[in-house]
């Protein structure tokens, strides 16, 4: 695993044996190997956030942080939104690009370029992560937390993709052991249960505030949450009634869902705005990554989001916030029939398709597009997406031209409203209770639509679709359910799954990613997964 770090002489230092101390506002490189070096935490600790939300230290057109992958390639959201979107119902991509189509068809291995990428960034993310808790230990209790939680989730995206897999919590020139998916959810579970007491109280604020972005309580309450709800494919034993529990402290927390609009712009669309940080859309989100048309300039965040969706020919009637239209990521026809289950969304703007579902949510472009998907490189096959936009919803003009202010909010509150009801109806004969009916309804109220007075796990998953989408949750959701991979995942098909324009079948095998080859020729401790 060839890498870069931030502050490599200190890595380097750390593992010849020389003497690293850490304080705070200070960043002192020693002139010889037998000096002491003296770490900047603040900088380091920045680093740690920063791997979810940059390629490198010197913005888009810069450095990256992984030696021989570019930043696209590599970057954080990118390659989760594309790992976990583009395999499954939800999206297409028309790009040629190496793993593209692998990813559309379900057919990805070891070789695979962009999971090697997702793969490195997330290790490199436990790297910085490791080296900050080994050097700077005891400088800032809270601090200390919210870097055990970032190692923490980088680790769970790595359970979720990728199974058994390579477990460290040290700097170290020794191959890592590999650890069992389920003994991984074990340390998972301990350790943010742990950490939990010394993060941030709960709170939500805007970017004008003081601790915008950092991690508080309620961000482990929602993954420990996310892991039970998940945890029989984790480890083969359901954990409802924690998955209820988790939910059931963040829904009574300060981070609310959005329901006020602005200008025109409903709660639901000021969650992927230019100006989602200084709104009331801010206020439901639980980690937000930050972004800023000058400052923090990525291709691989919310830039990817915006561009990767929008064509040209959609800018019809106002300026979507960003002079970028790369076009290829578009909706297969299984997404659109969330909102028209009769098969027959209009060929429509945006603003007439979201009036024509009734759904708030509906924000696809259907003018001169085709609903079916029967050539995949075609640009018009598939609806397209206008979700994320970096126009603001107070009116102002966004910061840079190009780079986009929105900023992506990886985990969010509704999320804790769908656990919940999820969780209620596996342990009430497939059916919301009172309680998961009302949050279900809270969402779908939020989104001006129609509501019930009970939902099936069915309808549960179909609800996921319509707030999640392009998002990427959705091929853990689908996992969940048994309709992604397996025995009875032909009980439901997408266009071109496996591979086949109708759908078809494939392994319960592929339901976790391959462990890179690379990775696998130079850390004799692994095992490859099943399939691979």
């Amino acid at each position: 695993m060839k890498k870069k770090y931030i502050l490599s002489a200190a890595t380097l230092a750390m593992i010849m044996g020389m003497t690293v101390s850490c304080v705070d506002d200070l960043d002192v490189t020693p002139k010889d190997p037998s000096s002491t070096m003296v770490v900047d935490e603040t900088a380091l600790y920045a680093k740690c956030y920063a791997n979810m939300a940059l390629a490198g230290n010197t913005g888009a057109n810069g450095d990256c942080d992984i030696d021989g992958l570019d930043g696209g390639t590599t970057g954080y959201v990118r390659q989760l939104w594309n790992a976990n979107e583009l395999p499954t119902d939800e999206a297409i991509c028309a790009w040629g690009d190496p793993g593209i189509p692998a990813f559309n068809y379900n057919q990805y291995d070891a070789s695979h370029p962009m999971l090697r990428g997702f793969y490195y960034r997330l290790y490199v993310g436990i790297d910085y992560c490791n080296h900050y808790l080994d050097v700077c230990a005891g400088v800032d209790k809270t601090r200390e937390a919210e870097v055990r939680f970032l190692r923490a989730l980088d680790y769970y995206f790595l359970m979720d993709c990728f199974g058994n897999v390579p477990f460290t919590l040290e700097i170290s020139a020794t191959s890592p052991k590999q650890i069992s998916r389920a003994d991984l959810f074990v340390w998972l579970e301990d350790e943010l249960n742990d950490l939990l007491p010394d993060l941030l109280a709960p709170r939500a604020v805007k970017s004008t505030d003081d601790g915008y972005g950092r991690v508080d309580q309620d961000a482990a309450n929602l993954l420990l949450a996310r892991m039970y709800l998940n945890a029989e494919v984790y480890t083969g034993q359901a954990r409802w009634n924690d998955a209820m529990t988790m939910a059931q402290k963040v829904i009574d927390g300060p981070h609310v869902l959005n329901t006020t609009g602005m200008n025109g712009w409903s709660a639901y669309q000021m969650l992927f705005m230019g100006d989602n940080g200084e709104t009331t859309a801010a206020t439901e989100a639980i980690l937000p990554l930050l972004q800023d048309g000058i400052t923090t300039t990525s291709w691989g965040t919310s830039l990817f989001l915006m561009a990767s969706t929008w064509k040209a020919d959609m800018n019809y009637n106002s300026d979507y916030g960003t002079t970028e239209f790369w076009a290829g990521n578009r909706a297969r026809r299984q997404l659109l029939d969330k909102f028209f289950p009769n098969t027959d969304a209009p060929n429509v703007n945006y603003e007439d398709m979201i009036a024509a579902a009734g759904d708030d949510r509906a924000i696809f472009f259907g003018i001169d597009r085709n609903l079916d998907v029967a050539t995949p490189t075609e640009y018009t096959d598939g609806f397209a997406v206008a979700k994320f936009r970096n126009t603001y919803a107070s009116g102002k003009a966004p910061h840079h031209s190009q780079f986009v202010d929105m900023d992506f909010f990886l985990m969010r509150s509704a999320e804790a409203y769908l656990i919940y009801a999820e969780a209620e109806a596996r342990t009430n004969g497939g059916v919301t209770g009172s309680k998961g009916t009302d949050y279900v309804n809270a969402i779908r109220n939020r989104a001006n639509t129609s509501t019930q007075t009970q939902y099936s796990l069915s309808q549960i998953l179909d609800e996921r679709a319509r707030e999640f989408y392009f998002e990427g949750y959705r091929r853990t959701d689908l996992i969940r359910y048994g309709l992604y991979g397996g025995e009875n995942s032909g009980s439901y098909l997408w266009q071109w799954k496996g591979g086949a324009e109708n759908g078809t079948s494939f392994a319960a095998t592929r339901n976790v990613f391959a462990i890179p080859d690379e990775d696998m020729n130079a850390n004799p401790n692994l095992t490859q997964n099943p399939g691979y």
